[in-house]
């Protein structure tokens, strides 16, 4: 009699239905160009025992390079009842944090979360935002130590910008940098991409000896144009993420593509295991990687050092 009990328990639980969770993905590009983002994000989910279709829905929203639809995208989330969205970049994690305050966000590639009022410390986010920080702003004085190694001569660093609300930051720790060792920098606004060209045209008539790209909307989504004319204006360009030299940059450092994309699924996992957001300390990236394009430095008459190459 107790082994048919045992038995029936055990039949009982079998035909129990698994739990289904549902995720939300808020980029600010569109499906081919962060196809490699969520490749990684769903790879990491199934080692950690999730397979889409089977115990989690995906439900991916993409801006197509339009900031301004980040909104009713996340609005378009949040009415899916997600058991958690994970927002990729700022102007995703605001627009996903404006819509809800209750449904657990994951965030990544936000370089400053406590200044963007997202969470209240790395330690302590509370709230119901967590996730990864991506050192853009101490990355971004980094690239001029770069700029010494690869162009020393130049002595004019422009600086490609947009609104990107990081990029103030950003910006300014790269001319404290560049104070600090006798160079001078150039903000140069292109907010959409028609203003690329004559962005380059005035940089020839200031003599800009190199250029840095902080990235973001629009620039990531023309990043073949920007490569193209840099080769044109025979400028050396460096850049925070590999994509820009894989269309034809020279050169990029920054955070590990991959981690960035890999840590967000660690997190999503520690949520559907009854971890709250606010109760998560925010991560950083442990990995960076320095990307060199040689073909693009033979193209510009450019040697890279060997200690470079080693690095």
């Amino acid at each position: 009699m107790v082994g048919a009990l045992v038995t029936a328990a055990l039949v009982v639980k079998a035909q129990q239905p698994r739990k289904v969770y549902r995720v939300g993905w808020l980029g600010p590009g569109n499906a081919t160009t962060t196809g490699l983002s969520t490749d990684i994000f769903k790879k990491e989910l199934r080692d950690l025992g999730y397979a889409e279709g089977q115990n989690v829905i995906l439900d991916l929203r993409y801006a197509d390079g339009e900031v301004e639809r980040l909104p009713s995208l996340a609005a378009e989330l949040v009415a899916l009842k997600p058991d958690v969205i994970v927002a990729v970049t700022t102007p995703a994690t605001r627009a996903a944090k404006e819509a809800t305050s209750t449904i657990p966000i994951v965030m990544t590639f936000v370089s400053d979360p406590i200044g963007s009022g997202f969470i209240a410390s790395l330690a302590h986010p509370r709230g119901n935002v967590t996730g990864v920080v991506d050192f853009g702003i101490d990355v971004a004085a980094k690239t001029l130590e770069l700029v010494r190694t690869v162009v020393p001569k130049a002595g004019r660093i422009a600086i490609l910008i947009n609104d990107n609300p990081s990029h103030p930051s950003q910006l300014k720790e790269i001319q404290d940098a560049a104070t600090r060792i006798g160079l001078t920098v150039l903000p140069t606004m292109a907010r959409s991409p028609e203003d690329l060209d004559s962005a380059f045209a005035s940089l020839k008539k200031e003599n800009a000896g190199a250029l840095i790209v902080l990235g973001g909307l629009p620039h990531t989504a023309q990043r073949q144009k920007i490569a193209e004319l840099a080769l044109k204006s025979v400028l050396p360009t460096i850049f925070l993420t590999r994509h820009y030299v894989v269309a034809g940059g020279l050169l990029s450092y920054g955070p590990s593509f991959a981690q960035m994309h890999t840590l967000p699924a660690t997190f999503v996992d520690r949520i559907f295991k009854g971890s709250k957001p606010g109760d998560l300390p925010v991560e950083q990236p442990t990995k960076f990687e320095l990307v060199i394009n040689l073909k693009t430095a033979q193209a510009l008459g450019l040697t890279i050092p060997q200690s470079l190459l080693l690095r």
